[in-house]
């Protein structure tokens, strides 16, 4: 295998002789043939190629292709965002009456997904705390449980998850493990390195990394036996709406080949040719970036813990954070640019903070190349109560910071001067 830096400049896309060097958008609904057959034969996943953009363009493809060769799994689907590839990745295993079991220390929207939209549909989930013991989290896994899931680097609460933990869960009971990935990517840790089996991104985040491109990606790692467990028997048995084709005898393509012609090609989620390229491009540079994102964020963290008017911070670099070992376990080569802090003073000296920055602006975006700042808990996770937020760690006080690519004194001076004038 390459190394992740040659990877994220030429994987996925080999252009023959005469062909562009650079990935093109074909920027077209539909692709011509010869003859019935050939295209019959695509139908039938005889052979490889393309009929219709809803479920496959030459542009997405290369994007998905290099994002696998990074992971290091068997196959990836691009959807239009990273919540449309969380629900299609979970409604690809999970139907009325099913559950999964999800760590609390994950995205706002997510949560709410799980908690709320799904429950309308009749899947039901059941939160752990990531920090329980691993006999807590296996009492919640009963035969109805379909999915493990959790973040790798939970937004904005910064918990690293504990793979082995969570793995040795999820292969007891021959359950799928999902990972979202997205504040940490492959370049930093591959959690299917670690017993995940299935990778989630928002690519909207680091993957494009300038905040142009709109889209969520599924990693399928390929390494799950739907065969040696009747836990999924929608995979054991022919889809009469797919040629009676039997899934699971597809071995390590069985989740990802599911996942596009029933899922995408249902529900209509895939990533535009355009937003693909935008992405494609970004992550060409994604090994420079994450190593410089981490590096100003370890200078930031430092700063900010040794600052009299902040209560407290949380970034997986500095030696006293409960995450630490962990971090250096999975992560070692770098620990991202997200970090969160709070501010003396409640939610009224955040807000000030805040408003006082001049560099760093307040966005709903994290994970690009400009630091940025949000108050999640009026924000990104006010759907929350009271209850629920203080149950994930998201106090009144508490600021998401998105360490960007500029000068790390540049950044540090915005926040001291800030901090200074409330």
């Amino acid at each position: 295998m390459a190394n992740k830096e040659t990877l994220c400049v030429q994987a996925g896309y080999e252009p023959k002789s005469g062909e562009p060097r650079v990935v093109p958008i074909v920027q077209s609904t539909t692709y011509a043939y010869e003859t019935a057959g050939e295209l019959a034969d695509l139908f039938d996943l005889k052979a490889d190629g393309y009929f219709y953009t809803r479920l496959a363009n030459p542009t997405v493809s290369a994007m998905e292709n290099k994002l696998c060769a990074l992971d290091g799994g068997t196959s990836a689907i691009a959807c239009a965002s990273g919540m449309s590839a969380t629900l299609l990745a979970v409604l690809n295993v999970c139907g009325a009456g099913d559950n999964i079991v999800s760590s609390r220390a994950i995205y706002g929207g997510t949560y709410n997904l799980f908690s709320i939209t799904l429950k309308k549909y009749g899947i039901e989930c059941r939160f752990f705390d990531p920090d329980d013991t691993q006999e807590n989290i296996d009492r919640l896994v009963d035969d109805k449980t379909r999915v493990i899931f959790a973040e790798t680097l939970a937004n904005p609460t910064i918990v690293v998850l504990d793979f082995d933990k969570i793995a040795a869960v999820a292969k007891k009971h021959k359950v799928l493990f999902m990972v979202d990935n997205t504040l940490v990517t492959p370049v930093l840790c591959r959690p299917l390195d670690f017993g995940a089996n299935i990778v989630l991104y928002s690519s909207s985040k680091y993957l494009d990394g300038h905040a142009v491109a709109l889209g969520g990606v599924i990693v399928d790692g390929g390494n799950f036996d739907y065969s040696a467990t009747d836990r999924y028997p929608e995979f054991l048995v022919p889809d009469e709406s797919y040629h009676g084709l039997v899934y699971a005898s597809l071995g390590k393509n069985a989740f990802g080949v599911k996942c596009r012609v029933q899922m995408m090609r249902d529900l209509g989620a895939i990533m535009s040719p355009e937003n693909a390229f935008l992405t494609n491009l970004g992550m060409e540079t994604l090994a420079l970036r994450m190593e410089r994102h981490s590096e100003n964020a370890k200078k930031v963290a430092a700063f900010l813990a040794c600052h009299e008017k902040v209560e407290w911070v949380k970034h997986p670099s500095l030696a006293s954070d409960p995450y630490h070992a962990l971090a250096d376990k999975y992560m070692p080569n770098g620990m991202g640019g997200m970090m969160s802090f709070g501010v003396k003073g409640g939610s009224e000296k955040a807000a000030a903070f805040m408003e006082k920055l001049q560099m760093i602006r307040i966005v709903t975006h994290v994970a690009d190349v400009r630091s940025c700042v949000l108050h999640p808990a009026s924000t990104t996770h006010r759907q929350l109560s009271s209850a629920d937020l203080a149950a994930i760690g998201i106090a009144d006080n508490l600021i998401r910071l998105s360490v960007g690519i500029e000068s790390a004194e540049d950044i540090i001076a915005d926040i001291d001067a800030a901090l200074n004038s409330i």
